[in-house]
C-alpha cells in the first residue's frame, strides 16, 4: 500500500467499528493521516527481508481531547484497526502493539502529534537487566543519538554516561514537577546501551506501564516518573541479535492489542 491507500483503509477499518461498538462517535481525520503517516514512515526491515510496522504509538494532544480517549473501547477499535491494516498492507507485527496517550495544553483541538517506533521483546521482559550494572561502558562505546522526549515536547539530548534527573538543580535532567522526588531516577550507558534505575523515588519508575527498579531501555519505551512522561528515542540503534527470533502475530484478533493510558499535564522543564 502507499500511504494514500494505507490512509483510506484506516479510517475505513476505523469507521466500520466504530459504527458497531461506539454509535456517534467519530476519530479526527487529522489523527488518521498522522497515524497512517506514522505507520508509512517507521517501518523497519528485518534480518530475513521482511518489513515490520511499528509497534509503539505514542499520541500527543490537548488535555480535552485526551479525556476523550480514556474510552478502552475506542483505543481497542484503533489498535484492531492498526493491525489489520498493517498485516494487508504486508508488514510483520512483531509484537502486540501499545499506544500512549499524553495530554499536552500546547496541542490545539482537534489536532494532535503521533509518534510511532519499534519495541521488539515482549512486554513481560521489561524488568530483566541481562547487563553488568557493575560499572560503566568506555565512553567511545556510548549509545549515539540517544536522547528524551519530555512530556512530549522537550528533547534532551543523553551526551554523558549518567544522567541524574529529579527536581534537585544539581541534577543532569532538572523536572521542576512536585510529583518527581529530588533524586528520581538515573540513566547510565551501559555495554552500548542505557539503563534506567529508580534511586528509590516517592512515586516510582515505570517503563511502558510496569514498575521498574531498573532497567535496559530500547526506542520507543515510555518511562513514567510517577506520572511525568519521558519517551526514550534513538536515531540508528544498534541492531538486536534477538530479532531473528521474534515471530509475528499469528492472528490479529486471537492476540488482543494492550493500551497503556498516560493523562497528564506538560511538566515545566529546567536543564541545566
Amino acid at each position: 500500500m502507499n500511504l494514500k491507500e494505507l490512509e483510506t483503509r484506516l479510517q475505513s477499518l476505523i469507521e466500520v467499528d466504530l459504527l458497531k461498538i461506539l454509535p456517534g462517535r467519530r476519530v479526527e481525520d487529522v489523527i488518521v493521516q498522522k497515524l497512517a503517516a506514522a505507520i508509512h514512515l517507521n517501518t523497519t526491515k528485518l534480518d530475513n527481508g521482511s518489513v515490520a510496522a511499528p509497534n509503539v504509538y505514542t499520541l500527543v494532544m490537548n488535555p480535552e481531547e485526551a479525556a476523550k480517549w480514556r474510552d478502552e473501547k475506542l483505543l481497542a477499535i484503533l489498535l484492531h484497526s492498526i493491525v489489520t491494516v498493517a498485516q494487508e498492507a504486508g508488514f510483520r507485527i512483531t509484537i502486540s502493539p501499545i499506544i500512549t496517550i499524553i495530554a499536552d495544553e500546547k496541542i490545539s483541538l482537534r489536532d494532535a502529534q503521533v509518534m510511532a517506533s519499534h519495541r521488539i521483546e515482549p512486554m513481560a521482559e521489561t524488568n530483566a537487566s541481562p547487563l553488568d550494572t557493575g560499572k560503566l561502558e568506555d565512553p567511545s562505546k556510548m549509545p549515539e543519538n540517544a536522547f528524551l522526549i519530555v512530556e512530549g515536547v522537550k528533547v534532551f539530548p543523553l551526551k554523558l554516561p549518567v544522567i541524574n534527573i529529579g527536581r534537585r538543580l544539581d541534577n543532569q535532567l532538572v523536572i521542576d514537577d512536585p510529583r518527581v522526588s529530588r533524586n528520581h531516577a538515573q540513566l547510565r550507558a551501559i555495554k552500548g546501551r542505557f539503563v534506567v534505575f529508580d534511586l528509590n523515588s516517592t512515586g516510582g519508575t515505570f517503563v511502558n506501564g510496569q514498575r521498574a527498579s531498573q532497567t535496559v531501555l530500547y526506542p520507543g519505551d515510555v518511562i513514567s516518573l510517577a506520572g511525568v512522561a519521558l519517551i526514550f528515542g534513538q536515531d540508528n540503534p544498534p541492531p538486536r541479535p534477538d530479532l531473528k527470533e521474534t515471530a509475528p502475530l499469528p492472528n490479529a484478533t486471537t492476540d488482543r492489542p494492550t493500551a497503556i493510558l498516560v493523562d497528564h499535564s506538560t511538566a515545566r522543564l529546567k536543564k541545566k
